[in-house]
This record gives C-alpha cells, structure tokens and sequence, in this order.
C-alpha cells in the first residue's frame, strides 16, 4: 500500500507541470503518434503468413503525410475541428494514394478523440459519424484489400472508440466539476449559515444582557435613592431598602452568570444548570417591583398552559422590561397592571400603567417614553426584536387619558424566523 501511495507523491510534480504547459504535453503527444506511425509504416499487412515487420519501406510521400499530421495535434486543444479537418485530409490522401497504406489514420483517431473530449454530444455525433464513414469509406474504395479485411473493420472499430471514448471523458470531466462546484457552493452555504447563526445568537444573549441589567440597576437604583434619603431620618426603611439593593444585586448576578454560561467551551468549568426564567416565576418578579414602590396588580388566565421555552422566557422578559420602563420612566405614584391570557394558539402578555405623576413624555430613542424628554434605551426594540423572532405581534403606546400600554401576541407554539418569512 506503501509503494503505490509514493508513486502517486512523486508522480505529482510532474502532472502539475503538464498541467501547467498543456502544449508541451500536446508536443509530446504528438511526437509518440510519429513515432508509433512510422514503426507500423515498416509492417505489411498482406505478407503470405499474416503481417510481417520489416519486408517493407514507407515512401517519402507517407512519412510527409505522417509528419505533417502528427505537427497538426500539437494545436489539438486550442482548434480541436481544424486539426481533425487536417487529419481527416491527409488520412484520406494516403489511404487513396497508398497501397498498402501508412498507418496515418493514427492521427486522425487521436483528433476524433479529442473533438469528443471537448466538445458536446451533438458535435461528436455530426463531426464523428462523417469522419468514421469518410476513413472507412476509402479504405474501402480505394485499397486492395477486400472490405471485410482486419485493416478496414478495424479502422472502423478505432475511430468509433475514439468518439466513445472522448465523449466518456467529457461526462466524466463535467461530473467531476459538478461535484466541485456543488461541495463549493455548500462550503460558502455551510459558512454563510455559521455567520447568521453566530450573529442571531449574538443578538439573543445581547438582547438578554439588556433586560437583565436594565431591571436589576433600576431597582437597585431606586432603592439605593430611598436609602440615601432616609438615611438620617428613619435607620430601619433605609436598611430594608439596602437589603433590597443587596437582594437586587445577587439577581442580577445571578442572571448574568446563567446567561454568560451559555458561552462557556466544552471544557471550561460547569456552567449553572438553573432553568431560564419564565411565566412560572412572574410573582417573585413582581414582588421586587412592589417592594421597589411601584404598586403591580396581576391577572393571569394561563394556569396550566404549557408554553415552549424561547415563549415562556419572551414573555418574561416583556413583563420584567416593561415594569422597568414603568418604573423608570411613569413617576413614582404611577400603578401598573399586568396580565397574561390565553386566547386561542396564542398568549397575550399586556403591560399598563396610568403614569399620573410623570411629566409629559417624550419619545425616546427606542419609541418608548422618556421621562422629561429625555433620551430613550433599547427596552422596545429588544421588546419587539423577541416577539418578531417567535412570530409574534407586539403594539406599544401611550393610552388615553395617560400613562403607556404594551401588549405582546405570542404563538403558543414557537415559529423558527424562516417560518415568519415564509
């Protein structure tokens, strides 16, 4: 196994080099069908116990043929049917003039050859089949032999394995690019869908980063403010409120350990095995917006209901964005009120408060309100970039008579986004 396998290594320099210099191959070529004519011009086919070597001489004429074309197959591959026209010519002048004839014909099985190689089907058949009945027909004609004789069946049987042959090599070589091209274009397929899986994935934990953050540092922000405010006053609210912050914090670190675990290798150090957060842990959600300040009143006709994971944590996540904007942004004697319904395949997530105290909104950078007209975050955008990418409609505005209003339309059953494309 060891031996063919060292063949072929050192065998590979040269196949690049005749690669890289087709004409020189095509010299080369060209000079062993000289050669091989020449040798067989020697032979007589008619000799009294079959064809002997050596009983005969090629005429000067003949080796002039001969020459002449086996120079036309070193232009095989740039002028494949002009070079088979020249042999086809001279093949015919020695087979008419020549008695018996010098093996031309050589040449012009070689040119057949290559035309079909290099060519289509159609070509080799209106190019082959004249060419065959051409050769055949003169030797038939114009020798001495009768026309059953091994010289005219086998120059017959020669240029209709030439057209065979070349054809054969032509599918194959089409197969071949085929194959290449196809595993090509599967190769940039393959890379272009790791992108897009790379950057979608990019998004998501972006997108969880943001909530996660945006509702721990709210609270944490809001309580540390109340400390700070009854710090003199009343020592006992403002150890409760920092107990909050601490309560806050471990959360949020919490959180941001489960989701920076999913980047974790193979071989890096377990990451956290506790679930995603979803609709079953809403009320502890809502808790620490109550304990926050902010009053949160929940109704829930959902009971039961079993929601696949990406859903069930869009759903959460609307709800803990939500509040955070309320609490942000609506003022602090604003009342919110969450509900989540079933209806149908779907489960509709709706956020309202009635924002009394704050000031007139301005709409943010994400399209959300901005308390004072300040400048807005990515909470909607985030909002709306989960619920789009599970199928799902999400509205957000203000409401009548104050105060703001987000409602999400999730499918109870998850769509992949190149199923909301289609």
């Amino acid at each position: 196994m060891t031996a063919p396998l060292t063949a072929i290594s050192r065998l590979a320099p040269t196949r690049s080099w005749l690669s890289a210099h087709p004409t020189a191959c095509d010299a080369g070529l060209a000079a062993a069908v000289l050669v091989c004519m020449v040798v067989a011009s020697f032979a007589d086919p008619h000799g009294p116990h079959g064809p002997t070597f050596g009983t005969r001489t090629p005429e000067l004429r003949s080796l002039l043929l001969m020459v002449t074309a086996a120079g036309a197959l070193v232009f095989r591959r740039d002028r494949p049917l002009l070079v088979l026209a020249v042999t086809g010519a001279v093949s015919v002048a020695e087979l008419v003039a020549g008695d018996p004839p010098a093996p031309v014909a050589m040449s012009a099985v070689v040119a057949l050859y290559t035309v079909a190689s290099r060519t289509d089907r159609p070509t080799t058949w209106r190019v082959g089949l004249p060419t065959m009945i051409v050769l055949t027909g003169s030797a038939v004609l114009f020798g001495s032999a009768p026309w059953y004789s091994q010289e005219n069946l086998g120059l017959f049987a020669w240029t209709g394995m030439a057209s065979a042959a070349g054809d054969a090599v032509r599918s194959r070589r089409a197969f071949v690019d085929a194959m290449r091209e196809r595993a090509e274009r599967a190769e940039r397929t393959r890379e272009e869908e790791a992108r897009r899986r790379v950057a979608e994935e990019r998004l998501r934990i972006a997108r969880d980063l943001h909530d996660v953050v945006a509702h721990h540092i709210a609270l944490v922000n809001v309580q540390a403010g109340v400390a700070a405010h009854v710090m003199d006053r009343r020592p006992d609210q403002a150890k409760e409120a920092l107990s909050h912050v601490r309560e806050a914090s471990r959360s949020a670190l919490d959180e941001l350990r489960a989701t920076v675990g999913l980047l974790r290798q193979s071989g890096d150090p377990a990451a956290p095995t506790e679930p995603a957060p979803g609709l079953a842990v809403l009320e502890p959600l809502l808790d620490g917006f109550r304990r926050s300040g902010l009053p949160v009143e929940l109704a829930r006709t959902d009971r039961g209901t079993a929601l696949p994971a990406a859903v069930d944590l869009a759903a959460y996540r609307i709800v803990q964005e939500a509040l955070t904007n309320v609490r942000k942004h609506a003022g602090t004697a604003a009342k919110a009120e969450v509900s989540v319904v079933r209806v149908g395949g779907t489960v509709e997530v709706t956020v309202l408060d009635d924002g009394r105290s704050a000031p007139p909104a301005a709409e943010g950078a994400d399209g959300g309100p901005a308390a004072g007209g300040g400048s807005g975050g990515h909470g909607l955008i985030g909002m709306r970039e989960r619920v789009t990418a599970l199928g799902g409609t999400l509205t957000a505005g203000p409401r009548y008579g104050g105060g703001f209003r987000v409602q999400a339309i999730l499918p109870v059953k998850a769509r992949t986004k190149g199923d909301v494309d289609r």
